[in-house]
């Protein structure tokens, strides 16, 4: 089994890669699995030539919070050993749904981040995100094994592909606010977050069936805080069931007076791009490029 590209990753600007025959461990921090959407999940990961290992609680179902893939200990203490297994190259989200800000303070995140894995996951799995940017590691934003985002949606699995086995050296979306910024990407589902991003951070935002009043009170909760001051510019990705949310956005972020990218393609959406967390990337606001590492 070769060893993933861990050191070598970040320091090129990309989360760590996988080559074939690494192992990979597949584990529900969130919600509750479908067992035929996990099966059709895992058949395309053992076809690249991965070897794949499912935790045993995968498809574990709180006895009285059938929302949740099991207890919240459990859920946590699957996610650390997966990670702290030397054996396992990675770790991949089975899929989102809601659960993880519940386990996420019950993991050992300082034994986690000692070691540089590859991580997969996106919506509800923001929260981890949030803890594994905030101790240096960097992450995979793409879509999730046991998901009809990844069975059934071709190019989105080919893009989370490409990612994981050669990295995403840039991507584009659509200028929104002009001007040039540089930082560590960090960010995820809106929804989701809660602790303010880093000094000097471009922060990566979307969303899921949210109506645009809703997005202009998360956002405005945010602004009235004070949680966007640190960031240096903004990347927007898809905003799927949120009607035409290019209002609410604009006027919310708008006058934070920072580079902003939008309709970058990652999210909820067809066709999502993977894309890293937690490295250094480059945004230009007028041409609406987002140039990873460097």
């Amino acid at each position: 089994m070769a060893p993933a590209v861990t050191p070598a990753g970040a320091a090129s600007g990309q989360p760590p890669l996988l080559r074939p025959g690494d192992r990979v461990t597949v584990v529900s921090p969130a919600g509750p699995v479908s067992a035929d959407l996990l099966d059709a999940g895992t058949t395309w990961l053992r076809k690249w030539g991965l070897d794949v290992r499912l935790d045993p609680n995968v498809l574990d179902i709180h006895p009285t919070l059938p929302y949740l893939a099991g207890h919240d200990a459990d859920r946590a203490r699957s996610f650390e050993q997966a990670w702290l297994d030397p054996s396992v190259d990675g770790v991949l989200c089975a899929r989102g749904g809601y659960g993880s800000l519940r386990m996420v303070d019950l993991v050992d995140w300082t034994a986690v981040t000692a070691h540089r894995k590859v991580f997969v996951g996106s919506s509800d799995t923001t929260a981890l995100h949030e803890r594994f940017w905030q101790h240096g590691t960097p992450t995979w934003f793409g879509p999730m094994i046991a998901t009809r985002a990844f069975v059934e949606d071709t190019t989105a699995r080919e893009r989370l592909h490409r990612a994981l086995f050669t990295g995403v050296p840039s991507y584009t979306g659509v200028g929104m606010a002009p001007g040039t910024a540089r930082g560590v990407a960090v960010g995820g589902n809106l929804s989701l977050l809660v602790d303010p991003p880093p000094d000097g951070a471009i922060l990566l935002l979307e969303d899921v069936n949210e109506e645009p009043y809703r997005l202009d009170r998360m956002l405005t909760g945010l602004l009235r805080s004070g949680w966007f001051a640190p960031v240096a510019g903004l990347v927007l990705g898809s905003w799927t069931g949120c009607g035409d949310a290019s209002a609410v956005l604009a006027d919310r972020l708008g006058g934070l007076g920072v580079p902003i990218v939008a309709d970058a393609g990652f999210g909820h959406c067809d066709g999502q791009l993977t894309v890293p967390l937690g490295v250094p990337v480059e945004i230009d606001g007028a041409t609406g490029a987002v140039t990873v590492g460097g």
